[in-house]
């Protein structure tokens, strides 16, 4: 690591500066030299891809988005000079990604045994109980850090990562904005998988079973709602859970193009998917929920999905329409098989962004 010269040091501790000069992520995200506390918006990075079960480079999200982030003009169209409140990301744990390589080599193992339908079932269960073990401690740790920032009276983002890594961030946040024993928090989740499988591959914090953990974690920590968009991969066990439960509404992605291409507006659309939406909303985003042009080394790129534009135009109407985003997640920006994925860290970056700025503006 670099060490900081004294002028660095000065510009982290004073938050004016000319946000109209392009300034190096070294300073903060998206250039921003302002601590961590006169930020609004905390940022925890996630470095865990554990459970990726086909691309990788899930771990390198916190990184590339970061780097990326400095190209950003602050001023923006929609939320204005909302990053004055400032935003922070907090140092990325290297245990959290030195475990992340250790227990993902054995998750490959488990993989890579199934695949080869080995019969050692014995090997095959110790390495599953060791890597949710593992995933446990991990989600344990989330659920401290974001207690934490939440405690502080920041507003709370976390940026992955493979999206295991989000819940018990959210965890935290329904038990935050809880009333008789009940969670007041909806969430909003863009994705192009359900991700409401039981325990994919033995894992049972697997990046494919998140929101079935989601929705079952106990009363007071589990959302009032789950609301996705731009679903368009789920086996049978995703379709029959989503159908069997009251509290989860999926707009999948055929059902929506179907009404766009005859002759339906986005708005009429965006507007359906708002109104079923509490008045508390958590943002939940894997990122392979836009259309893969945006994002072509995510883990498990699927054709279809939503526009950037749609993406803006669904936050800029669930802004307008009064409610209050509580919190959110980015996962899934990947760098591939490569280290560097340029394209991919500038899109999440620019997604990152509004998320941050939306979140100032609804909590005014």
């Amino acid at each position: 690591m670099k060490k900081e010269s004294k002028n660095m040091t000065d510009a982290k501790r004073t938050p004016k500066f000319d946000a109209t000069t392009t300034i190096s992520s070294e300073y903060g995200i998206f250039g921003i030299p302002i601590p961590e506390s006169e930020c609004k918006v905390v940022l925890l990075p996630v470095p865990w891809e554990v459970t990726t079960s086909y691309g990788r480079g899930a771990s390198n999200g916190p990184r590339i988005i970061r780097e990326a982030s400095a190209q950003i003009d602050l001023f923006d169209f929609e939320t204005k000079t909302a990053y004055e409140a400032g935003y922070f990301m907090k140092t990325i744990s290297e245990e959290i990604q030195n475990n992340s390589k250790k227990y993902k080599e054995l998750a490959q193992k488990v993989i890579a045994l199934r695949t080869e339908m080995s019969d050692d079932e014995k090997q095959i269960n110790a390495l599953i109980s060791e890597v949710n073990a593992a995933s446990k401690k991990c989600t344990d740790w989330v659920y401290t850090e974001t207690k934490k920032i939440l405690d502080a009276g920041k507003l709370f983002g976390l940026v992955g990562g493979d999206h295991s890594t989000p819940l018990g961030a959210i965890r935290a946040i329904c038990e935050k904005h809880s009333a008789n024993q009940k969670s007041e928090v909806g969430i909003l989740h863009l994705d192009a998988h359900s991700d409401t499988r039981c325990a994919y591959q033995g894992f049972e914090q697997s990046h494919a079973s998140i929101m079935y953990n989601v929705m079952n974690l106990p009363l007071g920590s589990r959302p009032h709602k789950l609301v996705q968009v731009g679903i368009r991969d789920f086996c049978e066990e995703e379709f029959d859970f989503i159908n069997s439960r009251s509290d989860i509404k999926t707009f999948f992605d055929i059902g929506v193009k179907q009404r766009l291409l005859k002759g339906e507006s986005w708005a009429s659309v965006a507007a359906d998917i708002i109104s079923e939406l509490p008045q508390k909303v958590y943002i939940s985003f894997d990122i392979d929920g836009l259309d893969p042009r945006f994002c072509p080394s995510t883990g498990t790129p699927v054709i279809g999905g939503l526009s950037a534009d749609e993406v803006f135009f669904l936050f800029n109407l669930l802004a307008q329409s009064g409610r209050q985003i509580v919190g959110f997640d980015l996962n899934e920006v990947s760098t591939g098989d490569a280290d560097e994925a340029e394209w991919d860290g500038n899109v999440g970056a620019r997604m990152l962004y509004k998320l941050c700025s939306w979140s100032i503006v609804t909590n005014k």
